[in-house]
């Protein structure tokens, strides 16, 4: 049964990625401004959530037939992004939203995943040209799909940049000249790591940068490198809009790397935003989506309740061009509760080239 957009009740609205070209032809990628993140370990909002992965890789394991539905719910009401990788629950999150979209129209689903990751320790990087060409068809496979809208390479600070500019990126340009891919994205947490790699790669290489965690209450560095992403004309996708579950009244998981000065101010945050009647994730999701240079915000869904809170929220959020004084109100209050701690980060991946800061571990993004 083929589902369409057009009929949803309240659709969110599209906003562009920038011009590419492929097969000798421009096209236009239009994700809605909120897309769908299905990661094994992602912001639940009020509650755990994620597609059915493995119990001990996610917060919370549903059934599959739920997690699908709540996509083609999704679909209904009006999202057409939906970001994946192969290494969310281990290839499950691939193969469980082919199994979902393979029911819906093609051409009118935005589909990202990316190469590179396949697991959690440093040894599964891999991001050869060997690896990221199986990938992309092993990706293809899971799918159940013949081309993939974006690829993009996963958390690239773990991997040599050197390797990315000078194989990986060429081996997906021949993929895109083959038509199996459409887009060339590159993901991460340290903002200095896309500019190392879009300063080296020739132009047209990148079309979009993925960026986590600098786009929130907490932290708005993503902010500082908006003008520069725009003059090296790439689109820019913004995920973890609640910092990884810190911005939630049950709080982040226990991997998560945030410091304990961090975790009580978001803590403190959540909890100031509960008593002025907040849910401190709606407040965080709605002031993310706000932003006009983000081509669309990722956040993860899994039952048809969390689609319409996370809907109704972009609705409240992009449907005026002012904040509701109330609502404003409490976003003061909420971010001087955590100006103390304002664009506070952790550790991630390898010293950048020039860098001498100590390898960090991979965190689950």
């Amino acid at each position: 049964m083929a589902y369409s957009p057009l009929i949803a009740r309240h659709p969110v609205p599209r906003a562009p990625l920038p011009r590419t070209r492929h097969c000798c032809r421009s096209v236009y990628l239009t994700p809605t401004p909120l897309g769908w993140l299905a990661m094994n370990q992602g912001e639940p909002r009020g509650a755990p959530h994620c597609l059915p992965w493995p119990a001990s890789l996610c917060y919370q394991a549903i059934d599959e037939a739920a997690g699908i539905d709540a996509v083609h719910h999704a679909f209904r009401r009006g999202i057409n992004f939906f970001d994946t990788s192969p290494y969310y629950g281990l290839t499950k999150s691939e193969t469980v939203l082919g199994r979902a979209l393979r029911d819906l129209p093609r051409s009118e689903v935005v589909l990202s995943t990316k190469v590179g990751r396949y697991g959690v320790d440093q040894r599964d990087f891999d991001f050869s040209a060997k690896r990221v060409t199986a990938s992309v068809a092993e990706s293809l496979e899971r799918l159940q799909v013949s081309y993939i809208d974006v690829i993009q390479c996963h958390d690239i600070e773990f991997g040599d940049l050197e390797q990315i500019v000078h194989e990986t990126l060429p081996a997906l340009a021949a993929l895109r000249s083959q038509g199996l891919i459409r887009h060339v994205g590159i993901t991460g947490l340290p903002l200095e790591a896309f500019r190392y790699v879009l300063d080296r790669a020739p132009p047209g290489s990148v079309d979009v940068v993925l960026s986590y965690c600098h786009y929130c209450l907490n932290d708005t560095t993503l902010l500082g490198s908006l003008p520069y992403f725009r003059a090296k004309g790439v689109g820019i996708i913004n995920a973890s809009p609640l910092s990884m579950g810190l911005l939630t009244k049950g709080g982040p998981p226990d991997w998560h790397p945030a410091s304990p000065q961090l975790r009580t101010a978001a803590a403190a945050a959540a909890a100031h935003a509960a008593a002025r009647g907040w849910d401190i994730s709606s407040l965080g999701l709605g002031f993310s989506l706000r932003q006009p240079d983000v081509s669309s915000t990722l956040v993860g869904m899994f039952t048809r309740e969390t689609v319409d809170e996370n809907i109704n929220t972009a609705l409240r959020a992009l449907g005026s061009t002012e904040v509701a004084a109330d609502e404003a109100q409490v976003l003061a209050e909420v971010a001087d509760i955590l100006a103390p701690v304002r664009d506070l980060t952790w550790p991630s991946g390898r010293p950048l080239p020039g860098q001498g800061r100590a390898e960090s571990p991979p965190a689950d993004a």
